[in-house]
């Protein structure tokens, strides 16, 4: 029998969510409107100054001075806005994942009952994403929390909620994995975007054919046999533009020495990173948590200061 191969497989799942993505629950399309939304004012700023911005954070548990990144712009406009307003202070890391991360930035976490579920909240827009292949979730990485890519395929960032990568380090073999197992969501994706394209509709056709045909359990190879040559014609296509990623030397480096979250690259947002303070990082990821990740005990940010 001839063998349906990772991609192929892939574009065989197309066609169910993709026809059923032309309905959508009432939750679903509110999700998406909010999405919307943020194509606010946020979108369109520019940075004040290039210099490097230094943001103290006091915490229950000691202080911590990170800086914000001038290759993310809006990131750190948006960021430095939120301090200015004092949006921060009193505020919880609501969700604290050992050897991973450590989660803040919910505007409900502000006085919060023992209990209450945290992590929607937010100042009611979202950033456009600038995520860059330098900026990296080494530890101590500050990255922007955001909705999945199931309502969010643009990756914007939420408008407020951050995270600080407390993670692990990383042997080579492992990092290698991830890069296969990276490229190989990038080349799924791209072939499920060239097939679903208006233009491209025969080749969606053509699946759609061959998948009626292989509900006879009799003429399931002659399916899998179509699906297989409809891959391999559209691959190349929808793969021609297409760059394998790769880990640099320093992110190696960094991963297999002082450790990070290597698996969230290219998804989430990188735009600052903690320059003192780390120790203080590292307990806030050893406290413990109740079901849903949020510490038993609150962590709170007291203030958020500019200082540079």
């Amino acid at each position: 029998m001839i063998q349906i191969n990772r991609l192929n497989i892939a574009i065989l799942a197309i066609v169910i969510p993709f026809l059923a993505a032309c309905g959508g629950s009432a939750e679903s399309k509110e999700v998406t409107n909010n999405l919307q939304k943020g194509f606010s004012e946020i979108d369109r700023l520019e940075p004040e100054n290039k210099k490097m911005t230094k943001v103290m954070i006091k915490t229950s548990q000691g202080n911590v001075e990170i800086i914000l990144y001038n290759e993310t712009p809006k990131h750190k406009e948006n960021f430095i806005k939120l301090v200015n307003e004092n949006f921060y202070d009193s505020t919880l890391f609501h969700r604290v994942i050992k050897d991973f991360m450590i989660q803040g930035g919910d505007p409900n976490s502000r006085g919060a009952a023992a209990g209450v579920a945290l992590g929607e909240g937010g100042p009611g827009y979202t950033i456009v994403a600038e995520i860059q292949n330098n900026l990296y979730h080494k530890k101590g990485a500050l990255c922007a929390a955001r909705q999945g890519d199931n309502v969010n395929p643009e990756k914007r960032s939420s408008g407020s909620q951050f995270y600080i990568v407390t993670g692990k380090t990383y042997q080579k073999e492992e990092l290698e994995q991830m890069e296969v197992q990276q490229n190989r969501q990038k080349e799924n994706g791209l072939m499920q975007a060239f097939i679903k394209a208006p233009e491209n509709a025969a080749y969606m056709v053509r699946l759609q054919e061959a998948q009626a045909i292989g509900k006879d359990a009799a003429k399931r190879a002659e399916a899998e046999a179509a699906i297989n040559i409809l891959a391999e014609e559209i691959k190349p296509l929808a793969l021609a533009d297409f760059v394998p990623f790769k880990f640099t030397e320093e992110q190696s480096k960094d991963y297999s020495t002082i450790g990070g979250t290597p698996f969230l690259d290219n998804a989430y947002t990188v735009f600052g990173e903690v320059v003192s303070g780390m120790e203080v990082i590292n307990e806030i990821g050893k406290t413990a948590t109740a079901p849903g990740d949020r510490p038993l005990e609150d962590v709170v940010v007291l203030s958020m200061e500019i200082i540079k």
